[in-house]
C-alpha cells in the first residue's frame, strides 16, 4: 500500500521544516502541497510530474528536497500559463510581450525577487528566455515567496541555487568556464548583500557548500542520461517526447506527420546534445573519474537513442509515403491499425507482415528493445515496435541509416514520396504495402497499385 500523492508532499514539507529547525504549521504545509500538488498533477505532464519530485528528494538534504519539490512547479509553455494557485505570486514579476515574458521592476522590499533574480543573473525590462531559465527563475520565485517567512536567507540561497543548477544543458562561455563558475560568483554576491553578519571566511564555506548541493542536486536531475538501462532512458526520453507534442494525446487520431514530426524533433534535438554538457562537477565534485564515467554513460545513450528514433522514424516514413500515394496524410491507425481498443485484440499491420529477413549487421541491442519495447508502458503508442523490428531486420543498421538519410529527403520535398519508397528494397515495401491494404480498407486498391507499379519500375530496371 501506498499514501496519496498529495500526502507525500505534505510529509516532505514536514520532514525539510522540522530538519531545519523551523516552526510551520499543518495549514501552511498543507497550502503549500496543494500549490505544488496541482501543478505537478496537469494532464499534459508526462515526465515533470511528482514522481520525477519524488525520485530527486531521494538521499537529499532539506533545502535540497525543498528545492526539489518547487523546482519544476513552473513549466509556462507545456501548462498554458502559470499553476493557477501560484498565479498571485508570479503575475506581478513579469510582463507578456508578444509572447514573450518580460521580466518587470522590482520593489526595493521584494527580496524574495531580487534574491532570485541575483542568482540567475536577470535584470528588469530583459526577455526571460524560454529554454535558459525562464520556468526554473519563476520556479525558484514561487519557492521563496513560499518559503521566505519560516526560512533563514542562508537556506533560501541555497534553494535559489540547486533550482538554478537545473538549467539544462548549458556550454562553456568563450573562456572556457562553464556555469557552475558564474552560478558560484553569483551565490557569493547574494551572500555578501543578504548575510552581512559572515565573515569573508564563512561566506566562502557557505558557497562551497551551496555548491556542492546544487551540483548534486543538478546532476540527479538528469541522471537518467546515464543509467545503464537503454530501455529505461527510452522511456524517459518517450515521455518528454509525448509531454512535449499535444496532437500525440489522441491517441488513434493523431496523423503519420504529426507522428513523424514528432520522432524527428526528438531526434533532432538528442543529435544536437553535447555529452559534455549534461552533467556538471565544481571544486573535485563529482571526482575526475566518476564525472568521466558519466559524460561516457551519457554519450552511449544518445548514440543509442538517436538509433532507435532513427530506425522509428524510418519505418513511419514508409508509411507515411505510401498514405501520399495513395491519398495523402492520414490517422496512424487507418494505415497500422489501433493500438489498443475496448471490442478486443484490434487488427494490426504486424499480424499480416511475414517473418523478415535477418540482415547482417543489425545490432542486438537495438533490435531488443524494437522487438520486446521500451522499460515502461505508453498510453499513446506501442511501447514495443514491430513494424520497425520488420524493417530493421530486412535493412540491417546501415540500409536503415541510408534509409533514414533518403527519408529526410522526402520531407525535405527534396524527393518525391514514391522516389523514396522506389530507393527502398522493393521486395520489403511491396510486403509492407500489402500488409497495409488489409488495414486500411480505403486505400487498399491503391495499395495493391503501388505493388504493381513498384513490381513494373523493377522490371524495366
Amino acid at each position: 500500500m501506498t499514501i496519496a500523492t498529495i500526502n507525500r508532499f505534505i510529509q516532505l514539507f514536514a520532514d525539510a521544516f522540522g530538519a531545519l529547525h523551523t516552526d510551520v504549521t499543518m495549514h501552511e504545509i498543507e497550502r503549500m502541497a496543494m500549490l505544488v500538488h496541482s501543478a505537478m498533477e496537469n494532464k499534459r505532464r508526462t515526465y515533470h510530474t511528482s514522481s520525477h519530485v519524488f525520485h530527486m528528494c531521494k538521499g537529499m538534504n532539506p533545502r535540497q528536497v525543498l528545492a526539489a519539490i518547487f523546482h519544476d512547479v513552473v513549466y509556462y509553455q507545456l501548462d498554458g500559463g502559470f499553476p493557477q494557485q501560484a498565479c498571485a505570486l508570479l503575475e506581478p514579476v513579469v510582463r507578456n510581450e508578444n509572447g514573450v515574458l518580460v521580466l518587470n521592476a522590482m520593489a526595493k522590499h521584494d527580496r524574495a525577487l531580487q534574491l532570485c533574480a541575483g542568482i540567475f543573473g536577470f535584470k528588469p525590462d530583459q526577455d526571460l528566455p524560454l529554454f535558459g531559465g525562464m520556468n526554473e527563475f519563476l520556479s525558484a520565485t514561487v519557492a521563496v515567496r513560499s518559503l521566505q517567512p519560516y526560512l533563514q536567507m542562508r537556506d533560501l540561497i541555497a534553494i535559489v541555487a540547486c533550482i538554478e543548477a537545473t538549467v539544462p544543458f548549458r556550454g562553456k562561455d568563450p573562456e572556457g568556464r562553464d556555469f557552475t563558475f558564474h552560478l558560484a560568483s553569483r551565490v557569493r554576491a547574494q551572500s555578501r548583500k543578504l548575510l552581512k553578519a559572515l565573515s569573508e571566511e564563512k561566506i566562502e564555506r557557505h558557497v562551497a557548500q551551496v555548491m556542492l548541493e546544487a551540483i548534486k542536486f543538478s546532476n540527479r536531475d538528469v541522471d537518467g542520461f546515464a543509467g545503464p538501462n537503454p530501455g529505461k532512458f527510452l522511456s524517459a526520453t518517450w515521455q518528454l517526447l509525448e509531454e512535449s507534442n499535444a496532437p500525440l494525446v489522441a491517441v488513434g487520431v493523431y496523423t503519420l506527420q504529426d507522428y513523424r514530426g514528432a520522432l524527428s524533433r526528438m531526434e533532432k534535438f538528442l543529435g544536437s546534445l553535447n555529452p559534455e554538457n549534461i552533467f556538471h562537477h565544481f571544486d573535485h565534485f563529482p571526482s575526475d573519474v566518476e564525472f568521466a564515467k558519466l559524460k561516457e554513460a551519457a554519450r552511449k545513450n544518445l548514440v543509442f537513442s538517436s538509433d532507435y528514433l532513427g530506425a522509428k522514424i524510418t519505418s513511419i516514413a514508409i508509411i507515411e509515403a505510401l498514405a501520399l500515394e495513395t491519398g495523402g496524410n492520414c490517422p496512424v491507425s487507418m494505415f497500422l491499425g489501433d493500438i489498443r481498443s475496448p471490442h478486443g485484440k484490434p487488427d494490426r499491420v504486424e499480424d499480416f507482415l511475414p517473418p523478415a529477413k535477418t540482415a547482417m549487421d543489425i545490432k542486438p541491442e537495438l533490435l531488443h528493445i524494437l522487438e520486446k519495447g521500451r522499460a515502461q508502458e505508453s498510453s499513446n503508442d506501442l511501447t514495443a515496435s514491430p513494424l520497425t523490428t520488420f524493417t530493421y531486420r530486412w535493412m540491417g543498421h546501415e540500409g536503415s541509416r541510408r534509409a533514414l538519410e533518403q527519408s529526410k529527403r522526402m520531407f525535405a520535398g527534396e524527393l518525391s514520396a514514391f522516389k523514396f519508397l522506389k530507393s527502398l528494397d522493393r521486395e520489403m515495401i511491396c510486403v509492407i504495402a500489402s500488409a497495409c491494404a488489409q488495414i486500411a480498407v480505403s486505400r487498399r486498391k491503391a495499395l495493391l497499385k503501388i505493388q504493381i507499379k513498384l513490381s513494373i519500375t523493377t522490371t524495366r530496371s
